[in-house]
């Protein structure tokens, strides 16, 4: 039996397929009934699960095949869809090159990422999926096909859940590899947010603020800053009252900071700051934690935050760390963040699904007001017509799906709840 990452999912499939070829690929796909894309297992919900089975890419080769002669301006690299960001951002930093944000794990996979639009934080970045230019998919006929950006349905298969195909390649737009220093702050007042909040995501690179909800403050604050930038000077602000921390900091407070990237304004390499936790380590939890992540849009955020905080009393018992990030819009259809600049708040839950569930319903209804969209491949209870009234492409994105496969060949339980 298979499970996620965390084991609150048991998938139902029973048969798991690692083909070493694209060809071999394209045989599996084509003589199966029902069979679903499986990643590095991140998801917190059923989205990857198949009644029938599960196939894995990651045992294509590992090949990264760099056009260093700019496409529009830039230098892109085509990327097995099975590769982790680890290895590739080693890969891309080594010959002078970097993506322009990465998410808070780099042992996730690269196709599993952008399909579900999992993201870092900048308001001047892009969930990593943005960063995508063409991709290749396994179609259900078993036929190899490429959509690339300015084709007339691209925006509808990046984030394709995969209800599309099989990915087997994406090639992604780069940008020239840099250096950055982290520095993590320590307790700021939540209502220092109400007149600076824009003012605090946008000091740097990349801003990620931290609570536990166990009172209206902000427990940690990560300011990563490239060093090619202006220095971020928040810390001379008089409304700025967190202090710098005396040493290295894991995101919940007493757990250690051996698995985090290097902090204390240390610079170093792109890809080994912008990651909350170092390739090397999983993060200290280790899978024993539930997610969930919501996307308002960010004239919302100091709203939001604060409908949280009068329920903190309900949400503490039950949390690990809740993260607030930014994110720049994006014109893919099941984006969260399409075509609104967002701020995720993303809660880190204990693994007691029984006690998690009512406070993520609450937290929804606390929510709701301000629209929230949720992660794709984390728990949430939002009810179809909810999903329908907040993603304005997801019937589109329905008929495309239906499109692609006729059969229901990629279809599964969480895909027939919210697509057909």
């Amino acid at each position: 039996m298979t499970t996620n990452w965390a084991g609150n999912i048991t998938y139902r499939a029973q048969e798991v397929h690692r083909p070493s070829s694209v060809a071999e690929l394209q045989a599996v796909v084509a003589r199966s009934r029902r069979i679903r894309p499986l990643g590095t297992r991140h998801s917190f919900n059923d989205l990857a699960d198949s009644p029938g089975a599960l196939v894995s890419v990651t045992g294509l080769p590992p090949s990264v095949e760099l056009d260093t002669g700019p496409v529009n301006g830039r230098a892109t690299a085509r990327v097995p869809a099975g590769m982790r960001y680890a290895e590739l951002t080693r890969h891309l930093d080594e010959r002078g090159f970097a993506l322009p944000s990465l998410g808070s794990l780099p042992h996730i996979s690269v196709g599993g990422a952008c399909a579900t639009a999992t993201h870092g934080s900048g308001v001047r970045n892009g969930c990593l999926a943005a960063s995508v230019s063409a991709l290749d998919l396994v179609t259900a006929e078993g036929d190899l096909i490429t959509v690339a950006r300015g084709d007339e349905h691209f925006d509808g298969t990046v984030v394709g859940l995969g209800a599309l195909g099989v990915v087997t390649h994406l090639t992604l737009d780069l940008v020239p590899a840099y250096e950055m220093r982290q520095q993590v702050y320590k307790g700021l007042p939540l209502d220092a947010l109400d007149d600076h909040f824009g003012e605090l995501v946008s000091s740097a690179y990349s801003v990620c603020l931290f609570t536990d909800w166990s009172a209206p403050r902000l427990t940690q604050i990560w300011i990563g800053e490239r060093l090619d930038e202006p220095p971020a000077d928040v810390a001379k602000l008089p409304w700025f009252t967190a202090l710098p921390a005396d040493g290295p900091c894991h995101p919940v407070d007493g757990m250690p900071a051996a698995s985090c990237t290097e902090q204390l304004g240390v610079p170093g390499r792109w890809h080994e700051r912008l990651p909350h936790f170092r390739p090397d380590h999983e993060p200290s939890s280790a899978g024993d934690e539930l997610h969930s992540e919501y996307m308002i849009a960010r004239a919302d955020a100091v709203s939001a935050l604060h409908a949280l905080d009068a329920v903190r009393d309900r949400i503490r018992p039950v949390l690990q760390i809740c993260e607030v990030r930014t994110i720049a819009a994006d014109r893919l259809w099941m984006s969260p963040f399409y075509e609104a600049d967002s701020v995720s708040v993303h809660f880190t839950w204990t693994s007691d699904t029984a006690a998690v569930l009512p406070v993520v319903r609450l937290v929804e209804e606390r929510l709701a007001p301000f629209a929230a969209r949720p992660h794709w491949a984390k728990i949430f209870t939002m009810e179809p017509p909810e999903l329908r009234r907040l993603f304005p492409r997801l019937a589109d994105f329905a008929r495309l799906a239906g499109d692609c496969d006729p059969a229901g060949k990629f279809a599964s339980p969480f895909l027939d709840r919210y697509l057909r």
